[in-house]
């Protein structure tokens, strides 16, 4: 019997790919949506309104088998209390939905935020590892997270992927692309750091992997793309792909961190110089690999 899917944050960043792997994949995909949105091409509509601790999803959830849930609030920009805005959406929101949802299969996109913001070159995080969030959107995951875990009944599987690209991304890669495209240069030729990334076409393919093994259910699992890369050769890979190379300075980490300090801009130029990488072996140990290669899915980013 083909199975119905009901997937959240349909109409964002991700959403729309998701579903599209989900109905190439032979799933029937049904899309929660907030007002006013209009659902991915092939998807059924959902109407739910805003997500939080009081949303009604009994009717989005009738003839529903299992839930993909990528709906968060990711970015709050200009709020006197941006955590209890993070809670609840990321973690009220999340449990509410997950109640309702009952003992159906329950695919949960999380963040490495869980695990922290910085690792050593050779020491990638674990799903093992103690968590360590540092930003209140990190710890709303955490604890949205630590709920599920404790509901009886629930088939969960969390995912928690590192910094996600593809077409129309937002933040660090949008500002990268960019200065890609404007030809300014780039004063980081000189930072040896690697990251894990994670393609959109991957990740998706990804939660379509575990919607059909039951074995990862109980389990959290890291995942990447074929290969880490540093800062430096991601802006020449991006160049690469959008026609655009990059003009890199070797400028020293140590010059680039006090001028973090002084502008105010310390976690920008951490992300930019520090190492996070992620140990993705559980997932392929199960058959899982990832489709694209990390050139392939560069190409995403130029792709609007």
């Amino acid at each position: 019997m083909t199975k119905t899917i009901l997937v959240t944050g349909a109409t964002g960043f991700t959403g729309p790919t998701v579903c599209a792997t989900l109905l190439a994949k032979g799933f029937r995909v049904a899309a929660a949506l907030r007002t006013g949105k209009q659902a991915p091409p092939g998807t059924e509509p959902r109407m739910i309104g805003e997500i939080g601790p009081d949303t009604d999803w009994t009717s989005a959830l009738q003839g529903i088998d299992a839930v993909v849930h990528l709906a968060a609030r990711a970015h709050i920009m200009d709020a006197s209390d941006p955590a209890s805005l993070y809670d609840r959406i990321n973690r009220d929101g999340t449990l509410r939905l997950a109640a309702q949802a009952g003992e159906r299969r329950f695919v949960f996109i999380s963040t490495v935020k869980v695990n922290g913001e910085v690792t050593a070159t050779d020491r990638p995080y674990t799903a093992l590892d103690p968590p360590n969030p540092q930003d209140p959107y990190g710890r709303s995951k955490l604890d949205a997270e630590i709920g599920l875990r404790a509901m009886p009944g629930l088939k969960l599987t969390i995912l928690r992927p590192p910094l996600i690209h593809g077409p129309h991304a937002k933040g660090n890669l949008e500002r990268m692309r960019q200065l890609l495209k404007r030809r300014i240069p780039i004063p980081l030729g000189g930072v040896k750091n690697m990251r894990s990334l994670i393609g959109l076409a991957n990740l998706s393919d990804a939660i379509g992997f575990c919607l059909t093994h039951d074995s990862t259910i109980g389990h959290t699992y890291l995942l990447r793309d074929d290969e880490n890369i540093s800062v430096p050769d991601l802006f020449r890979r991006m160049g690469q792909a959008l026609g655009a190379p990059a003009l890199l300075v070797p400028v020293p980490v140590g010059m680039l961190r006090l001028v973090g300090n002084l502008t105010g801009r310390q976690a920008t130029i951490h992300r930019l110089t520090g190492s996070l990488i992620v140990d993705d072996a559980p997932l392929r140990a199960l058959g899982w690999k990832p489709p694209v290669s990390l050139d392939e899915g560069l190409k995403g980013i130029g792709g609007f």
